[in-house]
């Protein structure tokens, strides 16, 4: 996997090559310090991989990105920056992950898992296309934790937070579950006043001897409870699948 480091800081550039040596199939093929040197490396050495700065001298990090997402094919774009306050722009311009510095191990490597995901989608013609919020971004003690949406199971409302269970656990983010509803209503049905869950997971609608209705989601051990003003549509939308 070719990997292209850009950042104006030698010691950052620095601190990404000692963290990639410890991957074997990695190897960095350019560095930059500035966006156009950036683009001009990229259209040289064809990065499968770009570690992007935003805060860089010329074009920024994120009009470098937004470049780099009209490219055929396009390179996986990993931010790693000091500013948390980019995320949501930074996903907006296609990046797959966002990582906060210093950098740490743990971090850029599941960002390469997730490049080696993203590189082998793009083989297959089965790359998502530029344009759309595809992950939600979790704070956790000081950093951004990124959930692909693919990995959501469901979304439930708990006081002024949206509590995500995904995959690898439950994560809290700061989002209204009806706006969360209104952007990813292809993807997430309604179940409850206080719940979305996953179209994709959506596997079954049992009643309980109680007569209470039930949704039973792939990889969800727990069937959740489903509201009587969902049940038709519930029902129409496992009909339809």
């Amino acid at each position: 996997m070719k990997v292209l480091i850009a950042d104006d800081e030698p010691l950052a550039r620095e601190r990404l090559r000692m963290l990639l040596s410890a991957h074997g199939d990695v190897a960095v093929v350019a560095e930059a310090g500035d966006g156009q040197t950036t683009l001009e490396a990229c259209a040289r050495a064809q990065p499968d991989v770009v570690l992007l700065d935003i805060a860089m001298p010329g074009i920024d990090g994120l009009d470098v990105a937004r470049h780099l997402a009209r490219l055929e094919p396009r390179p996986a774009v990993v931010f790693c920056t000091a500013y948390e306050s980019h995320a949501l722009s930074a996903f907006e311009a296609a990046a797959i992950d966002y990582l906060m510095k210093p950098v740490r191990a743990e971090r850029l490597a599941a960002a390469l898992e997730r490049a080696r995901t993203f590189l082998a989608g793009r083989v297959g013609g089965a790359a998502p296309a530029a344009g759309g919020r595809r992950v939600l971004c979790a704070r956790l003690r000081g950093n951004l934790r990124v959930i692909p949406l693919e990995d959501v199971f469901y979304l439930q409302a708990e006081e002024k937070y949206v509590v995500v269970h995904h995959v690898h656990g439950e994560d809290l983010i700061e989002e209204s579950l009806r706006s969360l509803e209104e952007e990813f209503g292809t993807r997430f049905v309604r179940i409850h006043r206080n719940c979305l869950v996953s179209r994709e997971r959506l596997q079954e609608l049992r009643r309980t001897a109680a007569g209470q209705v039930q949704a039973v989601l792939r990889g969800v051990a727990q069937p959740l409870e489903v509201s009587r003003r969902c049940v038709a549509a519930l029902k129409a939308e496992l009909a339809g699948t």
